[in-house]
């Protein structure tokens, strides 16, 4: 049985003092779940984040990773570094990361096998610009999306992978894709991987739905057969809308 996840991703927000204060009442409030809950903190609140969690059912994970294990890389983050503060989990191919700071496929892929040699789990997002959509080019970008960011893995290693789908024209927009669409894209997606793996490997893996997931919406995108949860943005950084997403699951 496939593992459902809801992850809030918080992108650059929240301060330290604030940091405790959230993860804290989430802490005290997240619903008993058979989900698996993650929040992603950024890079200077983790190691206290993860400390916050430690009795909770709430796992940490990171926005971004380098590729290398270290050295002349200023500003960057590697694997061990966040291995150490007890964070195991990293996003990876973030529309923002791809569109702001010019990461390409061919860079994802160098961060998603550097990640797996290191023995983390990757949450890999992916998904069209409106653009794409509105030509009718959105299969073909997502697919061209998974073959160079993940194909190059070997097949045990989709064990560690966590897929995101995130179709850019609803992220931060309050555009929602109907969960018809949602299903129709996670159902491609699934085959896709059943066509360069096999159906064990597709069935298996987690595949999340990420664009403007609110309370009100959440019960129905989640519904869907191929939908397993969600990676949260503005919705994560509220306390109750979080967990009346995660209860939604």
């Amino acid at each position: 049985m496939r593992s459902k996840i809801v992850a809030g991703n918080w992108k650059m927000n929240k301060n330290l003092t604030e940091t405790e204060a959230l993860v804290s009442e989430l802490v005290a409030k997240v619903p008993d779940t058979t989900a698996e809950v993650i929040i992603a903190p950024t890079f200077v609140n983790l190691q206290s984040a993860a400390k916050h969690v430690e009795n909770s059912i709430i796992q940490v994970a990171a926005q971004n990773m380098h590729f290398a294990d270290n050295g002349a890389f200023t500003g960057e983050i590697s694997a061990e570094m966040l291995k150490d503060i007890d964070v195991d989990i990293v996003i990876l191919g973030h529309s923002e990361r791809r569109s702001h700071f010019g990461e390409t496929d061919d860079l994802l892929a160098k961060k998603v096998n550097q990640a797996i040699e290191k023995g983390m789990r990757v949450i890999f997002c992916f998904g069209e610009e409106l653009e794409d959509r509105k030509s009718g080019n959105h299969f073909n970008v997502v697919a061209s999306q998974l073959k160079n960011g993940l194909y190059a893995l070997p097949a045990e290693a989709w064990s560690k992978i966590v897929l995101a789908y995130e179709p850019v024209w609803a992220i931060g927009t309050g555009e929602t894709a109907s969960p018809e669409q949602a299903q129709e894209m996670h159902a491609f997606i699934r085959k896709e991987i059943e066509e360069a793996y096999n159906s064990g490997i597709s069935e298996k893996v987690t595949i999340l739905y990420g664009g403007s997931v609110k309370p009100n919406n959440a019960e129905e995108i989640f519904s869907q057969p191929d939908v397993d949860g969600g990676l949260i943005g503005g919705a994560s950084l509220k306390c109750d809308d979080f967990t009346a997403i995660i209860k939604a699951i």
